[in-house]
């Protein structure tokens, strides 16, 4: 009791602490609009690219500053933000003095009113040459380790800010449920728990150590919100979702980073049911602000204001979408090549379009986060923060952070893990590309230039081969993803005369956003063909797959002796696949959405149970709504494990009472290993109509071989509410079952 006194004293007074803090930040920034003209607030308003400032723009490869560009945009626009690099990534010297050139330039203004720099930074430090890349938050989330999450997080933060820059766009809270669409990488996957359990640990992570310090950074959560559910699949284009729906699945995430403190929200680029979300005052000050309680800023993606008008045709003229847009909501443009924004800004305000109390309230968020960053205490980049870069320990965080994402999907005659003895041939276009371990977001914006990426960066050839040898490697192909050489099917079945077995590498190569957009989930046709010549040799065929979404493999899954989904897991990908292959690291991955058979049954775990066919009549079809290629939650390992029945601590759950269920868990194999025991609940009767069951609560255990350990998880009725057909979040009384791996228990709820 005393230590939950102590708790509740310290959080009182860090939140009393806090409160003062954001009063007195209040009152700076009041004190400051008082003296600023309308060009200076809109100027805050107002975030450029890097090219705009940068000699020869988007061309330029080194990162200098065009004098009198800079001055252009900081003295005579008064600009607040800038924002991207231009052609790559750049060293963390370089991007430390660009920050103080833009710095040196803010301060030769009137009010002397820093500028912030913000960067994407999704998994690891995208923008920095030697930074520590991460699994892309779909292979965090196949890791189900929150706290793998948190230290690559506070890596990401650590190289941020140790390369100048202060703001992070990220994380990505969009809930990955339609496969289709090109950023689904860079979703957790397609379960709610999961995504606003990491999403808020991300943004904990990034801003704990205070937003001021040389370790810590401003989130940005995006893209808020439905932006990840496009109907076509394809980036930026309409989203039909009811709100019931939305409600339900991809409101929660950004709940919980808003409860977590995230500094700002960057809105979606796209539309829902009609309305441009740029321009939803609803959602914008209705729901995020008013309902969810968010007070930082709240900045649009590339380009999005003028798209209004010129994409999605609701404003008439681009100052229309510029008013349209900040009386929505928006306190911050990312205009991002030109001066129109603040421009045409200034004249709506002048004409009365746009009261001066809205653009205060933007001006203001801007002007305190630019304080919670500590920009108004040193707006240059900290000697301490420099020290973070490239640490020692960053490598070995990155390596166990690809070895718990790689999922091993399948393992018939438990082929896996190889022997060290055997000979391999090593073939498909991603055994000698390095972008096709990492994905989007990787030292360029597509990830697929490899001259940026560091020099000891590995392929999966290369790690193989560093580990059983080159005399037991044969390859078929060629370096790159894109090399004709690595669909020579005469050498493959030529090679594999002499292999033991074969190791085909497939998948997808880095793609980011619109770049990334397909028409089918079909594995290419010359992929197809490779592993169906490499079936035919009669060598077991061991299939890895490096992909950003799950790619149809259900035409040569059945021929295939071993599958390993290795999705894009950073600067470590490669040693963490031949660790597994080979029996160094024991797999515990998880797969985070559900892998499909075809372009028709593309179902989520959590279904209807309405999802199930009512009447077969004929043989093409059958009852099963919900019949994966693999499931959502499926992974297996190099051992087994048990599960004891479930015990409850009553039959009965009442009021805001808390139920405690228990399971014992006995690793029953002969190795040791990590396994996520997820506990799922099921509401049998509901006034809408139930899914058939929703993942509550996940932990990740270490267990040598046989030993047991006792797992305990609470619930309360907020784990077993859901949004009914008045868009209330309520929990109704009734009977509930908890599900636990193969394991059932019953109880019920009551008011």
């Amino acid at each position: 009791m005393k230590y939950v006194l102590l708790i509740s004293i310290l959080l009182s007074s860090y939140c009393y602490s806090g409160a003062q803090q954001n009063n007195s930040f209040q009152k700076e920034a009041d004190a400051i609009i008082k003296k600023m003209t309308l060009e200076e607030k809109v100027g805050q308003m107002t975030q450029l690219t890097m090219a705009v400032v940068a000699k020869g723009g988007w061309s330029n490869q080194d990162g200098t500053l065009d004098p009198a560009a800079l001055k252009k945009a900081v003295i005579e626009y008064k600009v607040g933000s800038l924002l991207n690099t231009t052609a790559h990534a750049l060293s963390d010297e370089t991007w430390r003095n660009i920050q103080t050139q833009i710095q040196d330039e803010a301060m030769m203004t009137r009010l002397k009113i820093p500028v912030l720099y913000g960067l994407d930074a999704i998994h690891g430090e995208t923008y920095t040459l030697g930074s520590t890349l991460f699994p892309q938050n779909l292979g965090m989330a196949a890791t189900r380790n929150t706290g793998l999450v948190k230290q690559a997080a506070q890596v990401t933060a650590k190289e941020l800010r140790a390369s100048g820059v202060r703001w992070n766009f990220a994380p990505v809270l969009d809930i990955g449920r339609q496969p289709l669409w090109s950023r689904f990488p860079e979703t957790y996957g397609e379960d709610v728990l999961i995504g606003k359990t990491m999403g808020a640990a991300a943004v904990t992570a990034y801003q704990e150590d205070g937003l001021d310090q040389p370790t810590g950074v401003a989130a940005c959560i995006k893209h808020y919100l439905g932006y990840s559910a496009p109907r076509s699949g394809k980036d930026r284009t309409p989203a039909y979702i009811p709100e019931i729906e939305l409600r339900e699945y991809y409101l929660p995430q950004f709940r919980e980073a808003v409860k977590a403190g995230a500094a700002t929200v960057m809105v979606n680029s796209g539309e829902i049911n009609g309305v441009p979300v740029h321009a939803d005052k609803y959602l914008l000050e209705d729901v995020l602000r008013k309902e969810l309680g968010f007070e930082g800023v709240i900045v649009t993606d590339w380009e999005d204001i003028i798209r209004l008008h010129t994409r999605h045709l609701v404003a008439a003229s681009p100052r229309a979408a510029v008013v349209m847009a900040i009386n929505a909501g928006i306190d911050m443009s990312m205009v991002p090549s030109d001066y129109s924004f603040p421009e045409l800004l200034k004249e709506a305000v002048q004409k009365g379009e746009i009261k001066m109390s809205r653009i205060d309230d933007a001006v203001r968020r801007i002007l305190i986060l630019k304080m919670k960053v500590g920009l108004f205490k040193n707006a240059y980049p900290e000697k301490e923060a420099a020290l973070n870069f490239g640490l020692p320990e960053y490598p070995a965080i990155a390596l166990q952070a690809a070895r718990e994402a790689m999922t091993l999907l399948k393992n018939q005659d438990h082929i896996l893990p190889l022997s060290k003895d055997k000979k391999v041939l090593i073939a498909g276009p991603a055994a000698q590309s390095i972008s096709a371990l990492n994905g989007c977001w990787s030292y360029v914006w597509q990830g697929n230039e490899e001259q940026w990426y560091p020099s000891d960066s590995k392929t999966i050839v290369q790690a193989i081969t560093e580990k059983i040898g080159k005399d037991r490697v044969s390859i078929v192909g060629g370096k790159g993803f894109d090399n004709p050489m690595n669909y020579d099917l005469e050498q493959l079945k030529e090679k594999a005369k002499s292999a033991d077995l074969i190791i085909l590498c497939l998948g997808e190569n880095a793609y980011a956003e619109s770049p990334g957009n397909t028409r089918d989930l079909a594995l290419p046709p010359a992929q197809t063909e490779l592993a169906k010549a490499a079936i035919l040799t009669g060598k077991p065929v061991i299939l890895v797959l490096t992909e950003g979404r799950p790619r149809f493999i259900t035409d040569i899954e059945p021929s295939i002796k071993g599958i390993l989904m290795a999705y894009w897991s950073g600067r470590k990908s490669a040693e963490a696949i031949s660790d597994v292959l080979f029996g160094d690291y024991n797999p515990s991955g998880l797969l985070p959405f559900s892998y499909p058979k075809s372009m028709g049954e593309i179902v989520m775990y959590d279904r209807k149970y309405t999802e199930d066919v009512r009447e077969v009549f004929n043989e093409n079809m059958d009852w099963s709504g919900y019949d994966p290629l693999f499931p959502f939650g499926y992974g297996l390992s190099y051992t087994s494990f048990s599960y004891s029945p479930l015990r409850l601590s009553s039959t009965v759950l009442s009021g805001d009472e808390q139920l405690t269920v228990s399971i014992t868990v006995t690793n029953s194999g002969n190795r040791e290993g990590m396994h996520t025991v997820e506990l799922y609940t099921h509401d049998q009767y509901a006034s809408i109509t139930p899914s058939t069951k929703r993942l509550r609560a996940f932990q990740k255990i270490d267990l040598k071989p046989g030993e047991s350990r006792e797992l305990v998880f609470h619930l309360d009725r907020n784990d077993l509410a859901f949004v009914n057909a008045r868009l209330q979040t309520i929990t109704e009384p009734g009977d509930f079952d908890i599900l636990v791996g193969n394991q059932k228990a019953s109880f019920r709820y009551q008011y």
